[in-house]
């Protein structure tokens, strides 16, 4: 750990952003089985508030795996390590304003709620999406095939074959893609951005 260092506070304070920007800063926690619908609610999502002229920015793990995280593997701890680091990160995407969208697995209620306890110690806004899919049916998806594999050995420690998925308890918001599209799934997290102030009319907009 390293020592000797002093944070430093910036001269630009949130509310002063968030005013001039016209949003607030926010994480948007999706987690879910793979292939239950994460990463396509995400990247919709992002374009949504895009259009809306809302600053946003989406971490999945093209973005997280294949740069920051490409030294971790999948095992209990690499993947704790894994949370922490997309933790530190979305918050301080979130800290600048931006509304983070995260699409992570994220399979153990534990390492949530550590992310979720950094957001709430820098009084930064932290959603978690449980976007619901029975096995079933993200196994009848599996378009990478990786259930697949996982059913035949191939891909140890696979969350919901090999290794455990705990659901959220209580989320902010529940999605279950099994009845709900994507175009649904975006109007429900838009909506509760805006009921709670998180995205409000830009300025001179």
């Amino acid at each position: 750990m390293a020592t000797n260092i002093t944070f430093h506070e910036g001269s630009v304070g949130a509310d002063e952003r968030a005013d001039l920007l016209g949003q607030k800063g926010v994480t948007i926690w999706l987690t879910g089985l793979s292939a239950s619908g994460k990463s396509t609610i995400a990247c919709a999502l992002e374009q949504h508030l895009l259009h809306l002229r809302k600053y946003s920015y989406r971490l999945d793990g093209d973005n997280i795996r294949f740069g920051l995280n490409k030294d971790l593997g999948f095992d209990e701890k690499s993947r704790a390590e894994n949370i922490r680091r997309i933790g530190e990160v979305s918050k301080l995407f979130a800290d600048s304003s931006c509304i983070a969208i995260t699409a992570f697995i994220s399979p153990y209620r534990a390492d949530r709620a550590f992310a979720r306890e950094l957001h709430a110690k820098a009084n930064i806004g932290f959603i978690e999406v449980f976007v619901d899919a029975p096995l079933h049916v993200a196994e009848s998806r599996d378009p990478k095939g990786l259930y697949k594999k996982a059913r035949a050995g191939e891909i140890k420690e696979f969350t919901g074959i090999s290794a455990p998925y705990e659901p959220p308890e209580i989320p902010e918001i529940h999605i279950n893609t099994e009845v709900t599209d994507v175009r649904e799934s975006v109007e429900i997290i838009a909506k509760y951005l805006s009921e709670r102030g998180y995205i409000t009319p830009m300025i001179n907009s």
